[in-house]
């Protein structure tokens, strides 16, 4: 599985990540789940779904099924331009996909999406407004806000002797007792720290804010053990004091609350989203929109969370979360951290800014 940005740049998805070191889903249970949903075809009573990998509960599309008598197939993909190309290959017979915002922005300028108005029904009352970010659906006329996440710092406690706030508070803390901490090896996810400790957009495509963010991650680097999505268990072990984690990382402090913790950093930090969305090529429209409709349901998108630990726009949703997830303002932060969230969107030629600055930061000694 691979996280890109709609350029070709591609890496270890957060989603990939997660699954690997926190065992978020039963391989057993998800192995029978796939299964059971086999290649799309076009048929009545049908509805043929295209999302990430293990990116949704089983359980909701079983729900849907025996409510509804639709049948369900599910194929999976491991990025948005693994999406996106197979799309536009044209009669995929796929129904529903589920881009991050900025590929959606993507897909609507080429004209792939369908206009749902799915923001007339009566359960989309039930969505965040704030998480209508799709520069192209400003009004939720095409697409369902369906997931999102912060991308933040997990720690051990005990080997830093305290909590942090965030990085200026991590990075003076390893400097003071000579500790270690990882960065993801995410070229605009580690960029997007120099940003922010910078004051500058994560989407600054400015060479000079980018030299600056540069040079910040660079003067970090004697502290930095690794640029890793394998993270996790040196943290729970104790081997490095923190890492630059997704908000994923709350399974572990779920289990190990004395050691481990997570934090959203007090200078900002990054987040995704990801939206339900139905294709102009799908077969069975009527279906998809059905599925819409059904996710707009406040127990559905909590049968959903319950899987994971992301963050839901579903605002009643929230409330029928387990209580570990609905009480965490690590997964469910106030309006005053919300602010504090910048999401990528899309460089277009710009991204090659950044692998230049990729390469000067990973290069440097």
């Amino acid at each position: 599985m691979k996280k890109d940005y709609g350029t070709g740049f591609t890496t270890p998805t957060r989603r990939e990540a997660v699954r690997r070191l926190t065992g978020i889903v039963c391989a057993t249970a998800l192995t029978a789940a796939v299964g059971l949903f086999a290649a799309p075809a076009s048929a009545e009573g049908q509805l043929n779904i295209y999302n990430w990998g293990e990116y949704i509960n089983p359980e909701v599309l079983k729900k849907f099924e025996t409510e509804t008598g639709i049948k369900v197939k599910l194929d999976t993909y491991s990025s948005n331009d693994e999406m996106l190309a197979k799309v536009r290959t044209g009669d995929t017979g796929y129904d529903l996909v589920f881009p991050s915002v900025y590929m959606q922005d993507i897909m609507a300028n080429l004209d792939l999406l369908e206009k749902t108005d799915i923001n007339q029904y009566e359960g989309f009352k039930n969505i965040d407004p704030q998480f209508l970010r799709a520069k192209t659906d400003p009004k939720g006329e095409y697409c369902l806000p369906y997931a999102w996440g912060t991308v933040g710092i997990g720690y051990n406690r005990k080997v830093l002797g305290k909590d942090i706030t965030g990085w200026k508070d991590l990075i003076e803390t390893v400097k003071a007792k000579n500790l270690k901490f990882a960065l993801l090896d995410d070229m605009r996810e580690v960029l997007g720290v120099g940003l922010i400790l910078n004051g500058k957009s994560v989407n600054s495509t400015d060479p000079e804010d980018l030299k600056q963010a540069a040079q910040t991650i660079i003067d970090m680097k004697p502290y930095v053990a690794a640029f890793t999505y394998e993270s996790r268990p040196m943290v729970w072990a104790g081997d490095i004091a923190a890492a630059h984690y997704f908000v994923g990382a709350m399974i572990d402090v779920f289990q190990d609350p004395k050691t481990l913790g997570y934090v959203i950093p007090e200078e900002g930090a990054t987040m995704y989203q990801e939206d339900i969305c139905v294709l102009k090529t799908a077969p069975n429209k009527e279906n998809a929109k059905k599925f819409l409709e059904f996710y707009t349901r406040p127990e559905v998108a909590a049968l959903n969370i319950a899987q994971q630990t992301n963050g839901t726009p579903n605002v009643p949703a929230r409330a029928l979360e387990p209580e570990k997830i609905k009480n965490s303002q690590e997964i469910n932060p106030p309006q005053d951290v919300m602010k504090r969230l910048q999401i990528f969107v899309d460089l277009g030629a710009d991204i090659r800014k950044y692998d230049r600055m990729w390469t000067t930061i990973k290069t440097a000694q």
